[in-house]
């Protein structure tokens, strides 16, 4: 239920937050504009158009937006505190030893291509070992505990109707290609993916050292488990309702409903003890799953387990193993057409398995202390901001716009990096293999985890590492989360002016912002609660404004034949429109006493709104439009534009949109909620 920005709205988080005085630069490169282009029939275009023609796209990426550019310089600044570390020798269990290491290890592609399978053959043989599907149970627990899922998840947060505790939930998981569409829809462009992965896993198997015969067994039994599995599945959609996604049971009652599946072998083996209550989100996943295990001859299970390591594995082995991997969900899934070079992937890596270790040594040498007080400025100004909306609404009666003030009063606001960094004494890092140390991770990290079963939540605790670019919004703890990875070069520039800071940096607090009142997280009260505040009346007025957005997005085709999907992407829409909506009115309200100059022939409000659009700027392959639409919740980028200006009343003054241009909707079609 975490509501982060996708990737390419990093570059939303680095503008400068500026404190209100202006400076001599307008923080707008108009070299990045099309001026051919009429803002009125292609906004995007001719906001982004120059930068776009001027950043065309390597073989590297299925997407190159400005957000890139700084996520590229991040990497950078990062491999440069890693590979320090890897050069010297440090004391057996330091953080120095263990990031030092752990590069090392993922580095060494003559060790990795020596070793070829041998990493995984143990585990191979421990599947392959099961002979009794009463067995299968325990094995399941314990590959979940490794990172190796299949039929279903199960995981540890906060309850979501008792916000202070956590809970154990279970959730539908288990496809290899993520998305139930995959494995159901049948136009053309998904039918080839799906055939390409038939093709991939047969490859894989072979691999892994399986003969011909096994391997197209295995992946007949690949795809009709996890086909399967997709019928079950709720949609993207589906799963956007957290209420229908909150089916909290007794252990008793679970073992009564799903009667053949073995839980207390699970559970233990997963690390999970005197559970009461597990919150499940989607039962007819469940039922399917706990049918399949029950049902499926032993050898067949083991075959398809087998699988799902080897699927898991692959990334950390030898080169011709992880060369297919890439083939199939870089290539044929996503458009992009080399690998990342070594040195990258091995970064993230360590980036991933010691997060706040490396953060630590990140926030030390790259952000300053005046950053974090500027941010929380910055963001107490929005917040101020939203407050005036929320009170000026004209669709909301007087009792839910008291809570949902007191709601947005209550906001938890992290900025930059925690104030207690992350533990990592017991996890070992060794010089066996790089998948090994994954592993040990990956093991290291579901304890942590699963420990907390049980326990009051720990509200000081972050979701993102402070080196992410990136950003979120948490229900359930009702915080905003801006890690210090956001605020670096090229977009956070302190002699921006307040067009450019407000345009940028402050829409995507504001949006962040809106995420506590959009279709889902308008669910949760001021304590992260999944509970009802909302009046009846003003309820039935919001879906019917949401309605709205739902309805223009749906109409509009991001591929010959393919719509955006309105339902799906409804969240990030509302919090786009919210950012702006709210971010213009602060913007200016900071300059009312001392108004902006018109500087470059652009007007203040012009350069607000070309700020917003210009880090939106992004080329991206065809594949990946596809793969997006299915897979993510955010619109995008270009109709992160052009689907959000036509919603704000302040743009058609800004830049005097009529009816007689494209993008000109009615005032009586433009959304009206925040």
């Amino acid at each position: 239920m975490k509501h982060y920005l996708s990737v390419a709205a990093v570059c939303l988080l680095m503008a400068a937050c500026n404190t209100g005085k202006t400076t001599q630069t307008i923080g707008l490169d108009l070299a990045n504009l099309d001026t051919t282009a009429l803002p009125g029939t292609d906004f995007y275009q001719y906001a982004c158009g120059g930068w776009m023609k001027n950043h065309p796209l390597t073989a590297e990426y299925s997407q190159y937006g400005s957000f890139t550019i700084l996520a590229e310089e991040n990497r950078k600044q990062m491999q440069g505190l890693i590979e320090e570390l890897a050069a010297g020798q440090h004391e057996a269990g330091s953080i120095a030893q263990k990031v030092g290491d752990l590069y090392k290890i993922a580095m060494d592609t003559v060790k990795l291509n020596t070793e070829g399978i041998a990493p995984i053959k143990a585990e191979l043989e421990e599947i392959a070992a099961l002979k009794d599907k009463k067995d299968i149970y325990a094995l399941l627990g314990s590959l979940e505990r490794r990172g190796i899922t299949g039929y279903l998840g199960t995981g540890v947060g906060a309850d979501a109707k008792n916000s202070t505790m956590n809970a154990v939930y279970t959730s539908q998981a288990g496809l290899s290609m993520g998305e139930r569409d995959y494995y159901l829809a049948e136009d053309e462009a998904t039918t080839k993916i799906r055939e390409a992965f038939k093709e991939h896993v047969v490859k894989m198997y072979q691999l892994a050292g399986f003969d011909e015969a096994t391997a197209q067994k295995g992946c007949d039994i690949v795809m009709d488990v996890e086909t399967r599995l997709a019928k079950s599945f709720r949609s993207m959609v589906e799963l956007r309702d957290p209420q229908a996604n909150y089916n909290k049971m007794t252990l008793d009652e679970l073992k009564k409903q799903y009667a053949t599946f073995n839980w207390d072998a699970y559970l233990t083996n997963l690390g999970l003890k005197n559970v009461q209550e597990i919150i499940v989100g989607q039962p007819e996943a469940l039922a399917e799953a706990a049918k399949i295990l029950d049902t499926m001859p032993a050898d067949q299970q083991v075959i398809y387990l087998q699988w799902k390591l080897i699927d898991r594995a692959a990334s950390f082995l030898s080169d011709e193993i992880v060369e297919q991997n890439f083939d199939f969900y870089g290539r044929t899934m996503s458009g992009a057409q080399e690998m990342q070079p070594r040195w990258k992937r091995a970064v993230g890596t360590v980036s991933g398995v010691l997060g706040e270790a490396v953060g630590q040594m990140y926030v030390e040498k790259y952000f300053p202390a005046a950053a974090k007080e500027r941010m929380t400025t910055l963001v107490k100004n929005l917040q101020t901001a939203l407050g005036e909306r929320i009170q000026n609404l004209e669709w909301m009666g007087d009792s839910t716009k008291a809570k949902a003030l007191e709601k947005l009063a209550a906001f938890r606001v992290k900025i930059g990096y925690p104030d207690k960094w992350k533990d990592y004494s017991t996890l070992e890092i060794k010089d066996d293999s790089y998948y090994a140390n994954i592993e040990r991770a990956t093991i290291w990290a579901s304890d942590e985890n699963m420990a907390k079963a049980g326990t009051p939540v720990d509200r000081d605790e972050w979701h993102m590492t402070p080196q992410t670019v990136n950003a979120y919004y948490n229900p359930t703890t009702n915080e905003i989360c801006f890690p210090a990875g956001i605020l670096q070069p090229p977009f956070f520039d302190m002699n921006a002016d307040d067009a450019f800071n407000y345009g940028a940096i402050g829409v995507v607090i504001g949006h962040e912002m809106t995420h506590g009142f959009d279709d889902q997280g308008r669910q949760y009260d001021k304590e992260g609660n999944l509970t009802d505040w909302w009046t009846a009346e003003d309820a039935e007025r919001f879906n019917k404004r949401a309605q709205v957005m739902v309805n223009f997005f749906d109409s509009i085709q991001v591929a010959p034949g393919v719509h955006a999907n309105g339902k799906q992407t409804l969240g990030e829409n509302i919090a786009d429109y919210g950012g702006l909506q709210v971010a213009y009115q602060a913007f200016k309200k900071a300059t009312a006493q001392n108004p902006l100059p018109v500087v470059d022939g652009l007007t203040p409000e012009q350069r607000f709104f070309l700020a917003y659009a210009g880090v939106w700027a992004n080329n991206i392959r065809p594949e990946f439009v596809l793969y997006l639409t299915k897979m993510d919740v955010h619109s995008l980028g270009e109709w992160r534009v052009n689907g959000a200006l036509p919603q704000i009343d302040a743009w058609y003054e800004a830049f005097n949109i009529t009816e007689k241009d494209p993008m000109y909707l009615p005032k009586e079609e433009r959304v009206a909620i925040w």
